[in-house]
C-alpha cells in the first residue's frame, strides 16, 4: 500500500513538473507554474522520506535530513529575495552548479557502496560523475566571470589540451565500466579530477558575449546528470525533472546559437567576446558622435506616433525597469504606441530582458521578438536604446572582419530617429565598438539609465 502511495506521489510530482514548465512559457502563468512545480517537488521529497523502502528498510537519520532541508530552504529563500536583477545570471549559474554537484555526489556515494554493481549501473555512475562534475566546475567559473571575480583566460594550446583531457576522460570511463584495468578507486577518482579540470578549462576562455549560450549548455548538462540519478534510484521524479531540464537546456542552447548565427562548436572553440574581439573593435576610428538633450528627447518622443524601446544590460544595472514602464504609460497617455524590441541574447542569461520587464509588470504583448521588432522598425518614429550595445551593432551586417559578423541584430537604423542611452562610449560586453553610435540618425543621451528616465518622465509631463 505504501509503495502504491509513493508511486502516486512520484506521478503527481512528474505531472506538476511538466505542467509547471508549460506554464513558464507565459509571464501571466509563470509564477503559478513555478509554485506548482515546487509543490510537486515538496510532495516527492516528503513521500521519499516517509514512504521509501529499500530491501525492507526505510530511511533513517531524520535529524540530518531535516536539518539539511531547513538549512537549504533558509539559504535559498534569503538569497532569492535579496538578489538584484543584475545578479540574477550569476545566481542561475550558482544554483545550476549546485545541481551538478549533487549529481557528482550521488555518483560518489553509489560508487562507494559495497553492493555488486552491474555494467549498466556503472555506466550511469561514471557518466553522472563526469557530466555532473563538468557542470559544477564550469558553472562556478561562469558564476565568477559573470560577477567579475574571474577574467577571461586563454591558455596557449588550450583547445588541444581540452581535447586531450576529454579523450582521457572517455578512456577512464571505458576502463571503469569495462573493467579493462583492476577496479581501483584511483581510476574513478581520476574521472572526478579530470572532469573538474575540463569544466574549468572549458568555460575559462569563452567570452562574455557568449555567456547566455554557456549558461544554457551547462543547464542541460545538469539536467542530464540528474536524469542519470533517476536511473540509479529508479526514481521517476528525478528522471522526469532531469529529462525536462536537459532537453529544455539543449533546445535553448540551439536557439541561442541560431540567434547569434553561430554553431555551438564556434561558440565553444571561438573567442567571440574575448580580448581579440576588443582589440579588433578598438582599432577603427569611427569619427564623431552627436548628443541630444533631455528636452529634445522628450519633445521627439511626445510627438511621435510609434516608439520602440530596446532594453539591454545597462537597464538591469541601473534597476530602471519600473521607471521605464512609467515612461511607457506616459507615452501611451499621449497617444504614442510603445513596444519593446527584445533580442534573444540581450543581457547575461537567456530571457534576461523578458524577466526584467515582467518584474515591472510590462504587458507581455508589448514585448516583440527580434523578427517582429525588425518588421515594425521601418514604421517606428523613435527607437530608444537603453544600455544595449552588441545586439544593435550594424557591424554584424556590414563588416565581414567583425567578430560578430553574421549575427542577427535589431535593425534600429530603419527607424526615423535612434536615441542611445549609455553611461559612456565604452564598448559593450563583447568588447566591440559600436558603429551605430556614429551614424547620422543616431543621437547619444549619456547618463545612468534610471536617472535619465526619471528626468525624461519629468520632461514629458511638461510637454
Amino acid at each position: 500500500m505504501e509503495n502504491a502511495i509513493l508511486q502516486l506521489c512520484y506521478l503527481i510530482g512528474s505531472i506538476t513538473f511538466i505542467m509547471g514548465l508549460k506554464m513558464l512559457s507565459h509571464p501571466d502563468t509563470a509564477r503559478k507554474g513555478n509554485l506548482l512545480a515546487a509543490a510537486g517537488m515538496i510532495i516527492a521529497i516528503f513521500a521519499t522520506i516517509f514512504l521509501y523502502e529499500h530491501e525492507g528498510h526505510k530511511l533513517h537519520n531524520y535529524v540530518w535530513i531535516f536539518a539539511a532541508l531547513i538549512l537549504g530552504t533558509v539559504v535559498g529563500t534569503v538569497a532569492a529575495k535579496k538578489v538584484q536583477m543584475t545578479a540574477m545570471p550569476e545566481m542561475v549559474s550558482l544554483f545550476n552548479g549546485m545541481g551538478g554537484a549533487c549529481a557528482m555526489l550521488i555518483s560518489l556515494v553509489e560508487y562507494n557502496k559495497p553492493e555488486v554493481k552491474t555494467t549498466g549501473s556503472m555506466v550511469v555512475i561514471a557518466l553522472g560523475m563526469l557530466i555532473g562534475t563538468v557542470s559544477f566546475a564550469g558553472s562556478m567559473i561562469a558564476w565568477g566571470k559573470l560577477n567579475g571575480k574571474i577574467k577571461d583566460r586563454t591558455i596557449p594550446g588550450g583547445q588541444i589540451i581540452n581535447f586531450l583531457i576529454f579523450g582521457g576522460l572517455i578512456a577512464l570511463v571505458v576502463s571503469v565500466v569495462g573493467g579493462f584495468f583492476p577496479a581501483t578507486p584511483a581510476l574513478f577518482y581520476g574521472i572526478l579530477a579530470l572532469a573538474a579540470l575540463y569544466g574549468i578549462l572549458f568555460v575559462m576562455p569563452i567570452g562574455g558575449a557568449d555567456m547566455p549560450v554557456v549558461i544554457s549548455l551547462l543547464n542541460s548538462f545538469t539536467g542530464v546528470a540528474a536524469a542519470f540519478g533517476g536511473f540509479l534510484y529508479d526514481n521517476p521524479v528525478m528522471l522526469t525533472g532531469g529529462i525536462l531540464v536537459g532537453s529544455a537546456g539543449t533546445i535553448l542552447t540551439i536557439l541561442m546559437c541560431k540567434a547569434m548565427n553561430r554553431s555551438l562548436k564556434n561558440v565553444l572553440l571561438g573567442s567571440f567576446g574575448g580580448q581579440k574581439a576588443g582589440a579588433a573593435g578598438a582599432a577603427k576610428d569611427q569619427g564623431n558622435y552627436k548628443e541630444i538633450s533631455l528636452n529634445d528627447t522628450a519633445v521627439l518622443m511626445a510627438y511621435a506616433q510609434k516608439v520602440m524601446i530596446i532594453p539591454g544590460y545597462g537597464l538591469a544595472v541601473a534597476q530602471a525597469q519600473h521607471i521605464c514602464h512609467e515612461l511607457e504609460k506616459i507615452l501611451n497617455e499621449k497617444g504614442v504606441e510603445v513596444s519593446y524590441g527584445i533580442h534573444p541574447v540581450a543581457g547575461r542569461m537567456p530571457g534576461h530582458m523578458n524577466v526584467l520587464l515582467a518584474e515591472a509588470d510590462v504587458p507581455y504583448e508589448k514585448l516583440l521578438e527580434m523578427e517582429d521588432a525588425n518588421d515594425q522598425m521601418g514604421s517606428t518614429n523613435v527607437v530608444l536604446i537603453l544600455g544595449a550595445n552588441d545586439v544593435v551593432n550594424p557591424a554584424a551586417k556590414d563588416d565581414p572582419a567583425s567578430p560578430i559578423f553574421g549575427m542577427p541584430i535589431l535593425e534600429v537604423e530603419k527607424a526615423e530617429h535612434v536615441i542611445v542611452n549609455k553611461r559612456s562610449m565604452k564598448p559593450g560586453y563583447a568588447g566591440i565598438e559600436n558603429e551605430l553610435f556614429f551614424r547620422p540618425k543616431t543621437s547619444m543621451l549619456f547618463g545612468d539609465a534610471k536617472k535619465v528616465l526619471q528626468s525624461l518622465v519629468a520632461e514629458l509631463k511638461q510637454v
